[in-house]
């Protein structure tokens, strides 16, 4: 399982920033994961969404008092390509729109947080979908531009990387994993404010998440973005995180099952 102690880790600090009790433990949830591969004998090809809840209440309510009984873990797993219906090309590259739709602030509800408050990440989404393009670039309240509806973003501009910061944005264990490679690729990288007029004459772009990984970007709001093809760097990146699961400390060992 790929940087599984890394999701686990975001998985643990969330529930804490949003009080949740009786939480499951790092052990209980690693035994859960195992034997839901195993009892749908997947090894290979497949993808996990976790879902931590607060769990039961003892009557209808919002209030979190309610929640007597633990939380309730839940492991959605499924046959998945990195790229398929629900996810992205990661070698013709896709087009991007501007949302209309701001991504929330830190005052109101924070990105940081890996939540299931989903609304203001699905309206632009929405607006995508309308547009006929991949995903929607959203703005923070200030204008600049702070992630896709669904995935973290960079841009290349003289063959530096640069990306926006996470104040508004979810800090994508990707995105990391993407910092750390451009460091030991010798790519130049910055982390910054970075406006909407940087991104429309980049030179290259692309998004990350856990499940697309790298996927170019050829167009934004109607701009081809450099020659309007997956960039150089965008592919050197792209060939350096597919050794990734290889090595040693990047995944977690599943325990002997016949995936049959």
């Amino acid at each position: 399982v790929f940087k599984l102690e890394r999701h686990l880790k975001r998985l643990f600090k969330s529930a804490k920033a949003l009080g949740f009790e009786n939480v499951h433990t790092k052990e209980e949830v690693i035994e859960a994961i195992f034997r839901t591969l195993a009892a749908n004998g997947m090894r290979n090809g497949a993808h996990m969404r976790l879902t931590l809840t607060r769990g039961e209440k003892c009557t209808s309510s919002m209030n979190p008092k309610f929640n007597v009984y633990g939380t309730t873990l839940i492991i959605l797993a499924e046959w998945k390509p990195t790229e398929g219906a629900t996810t992205y090309d990661n070698t013709r590259g896709i087009t991007l729109i501007t949302a209309s739709t701001r991504r929330n602030s830190p005052s109101t509800v924070d990105s940081k947080i890996h939540h299931n408050n989903m609304i203001n990440n699905i309206l632009p989404k929405i607006e995508a979908n309308l547009a006929n393009a991949a995903d929607a670039l959203m703005l923070d309240l200030d204008g600049f531009v702070s992630e896709t509806n669904a995935t973290n973003v960079f841009m290349v501009d003289d063959s530096v990387l640069i990306t926006p910061h996470a104040d508004h944005c979810l800090p994508g264990i990707t995105r990391e994993t993407v910092i750390n490679l451009a460091a030991e690729l010798g790519i130049p990288c910055e982390v910054r404010r970075v406006s909407l007029a940087e991104f429309h004459s980049a030179d290259e772009v692309f998004t990350t998440c856990t499940m697309g990984e790298l996927t170019p970007v050829t167009k934004i709001d109607g701009r081809i973005i450099g020659t309007g093809e997956r960039g150089p760097v965008t592919a050197k990146l792209q060939e350096a995180y597919k050794t990734l699961p290889d090595r040693p400390g990047w995944s977690t060992e599943l325990p002997p099952f016949s995936s049959s």
